[in-house]
C-alpha cells in the first residue's frame, strides 16, 4: 500500500497541511495512521477520500454537507466522473474569468484606472481559502462562505453594490488628502469595518482588522481596488487609528 506523509499530501493537493488537520478534527478525513511522534500519514484510500473532499469543495459544499455526501459509498470511478462533469460545465465560466484576468493585466501594464469591478472580475473567492484559513482562522472560512451561499442571487448583487460604495468612498477620501483620524475619513473607516464583519461573519477585533490593512498593500490585487498602493497603504493607516481608538 502506498503511503504518504501530511506534508507530501498536501503538497501534492494544493491544500496545507492546516487544512488537513482541519479535516481530522471534523471526522472528515482520518490519516491511515499516526506514528508514535505524533507525524500523520495517508494511504490510498485516503487519498481517494480527499479527492472526493475536494471534488465537492468546487461545488462550493459546506464540511457538515460533505460529511453527509461522503456517508454514500460511491465508487472512485464514479466521483472522478461527476467531478470531470462539473468541470465541463464550468470551462465557459472559467474561459470568461481568464479574459477578465487578461484585461485586469493589460489595464495595470498600461497604467490605466480601474473600477472595483474590472479590478475583481476575474477573481474566484475559493482561491484564497487556505490563506484565510491560515491568518483568520477555520471558522472565519466557513462563516463567510456559508454567509455568502445563503444569500440570493439579487441579494448577492446588492451585497457586492455595497461593498464597491464602501470601497470607492474610502478611496475617494484619501485622494482628496484627508489625514487619518479626520472625522469624515473615520466614519468612512467605521462603515468598512461594519462591511468587513457582515462579509467574515463576525466583527473583527483589532489585530485583525490592522492586518486586514497591511493585506490591502502587500495584496497588488486589492491594491489596485484602492487606486494603487499609496492609496492603500493611506486606508490602512486610517484602518490602525480606527483599531487603535475604537477596538482595543
Amino acid at each position: 500500500m502506498n503511503e504518504w506523509s501530511i506534508a507530501d499530501l498536501a503538497r501534492a493537493a494544493g491544500v496545507t497541511s492546516r487544512t488537513l488537520r482541519h479535516y481530522d478534527s471534523v471526522g472528515l478525513l482520518r490519516p491511515s495512521r499516526v506514528g508514535e511522534n505524533g507525524y500523520r500519514f495517508y494511504g490510498d484510500a485516503e487519498v481517494a477520500r480527499l479527492y472526493r473532499i475536494l471534488s465537492l469543495r468546487a461545488l462550493d459544499l459546506p464540511l457538515p454537507e460533505i460529511a453527509r455526501v461522503l456517508e454514500d459509498e460511491q465508487s472512485f470511478a464514479d466521483t472522478v466522473r461527476a467531478h470531470l462533469a462539473t468541470l465541463e460545465r464550468a470551462r465557459s465560466g472559467l474561459d470568461r474569468r481568464i479574459d477578465a484576468v487578461r484585461d485586469t493585466l493589460t489595464a495595470l501594464e498600461e497604467g490605466r484606472d480601474m473600477s472595483i469591478d474590472d479590478a475583481l472580475a476575474g477573481v474566484d473567492d475559493s482561491r484564497y481559502e487556505d490563506e484565510v484559513r491560515q491568518r483568520w482562522g477555520d471558522d472565519a472560512w466557513e462563516r463567510s462562505a456559508a454567509r455568502r451561499r445563503a444569500l440570493t442571487p439579487d441579494q448577492r448583487r446588492a451585497a457586492d453594490e455595497h461593498g464597491r460604495e464602501v470601497n470607492a468612498s474610502l478611496r475617494a477620501a484619501v485622494e482628496r488628502g484627508l489625514r487619518p483620524g479626520d472625522p469624515e475619513l473615520q466614519a468612512l473607516v467605521g462603515a468598512h469595518h461594519l462591511w468587513v464583519a457582515d462579509q467574515w461573519g463576525r466583527v473583527p477585533d483589532a489585530a485583525a482588522y490592522s492586518g486586514l490593512g497591511e493585506l490591502y498593500v502587500a495584496d497588488p490585487r486589492f491594491s489596485a481596488v484602492y487606486g494603487g498602493e499609496r492609496n492603500a497603504a493611506a486606508i490602512r493607516d486610517v484602518m490602525v487609528v480606527h483599531a487603535d481608538t475604537h477596538l482595543r
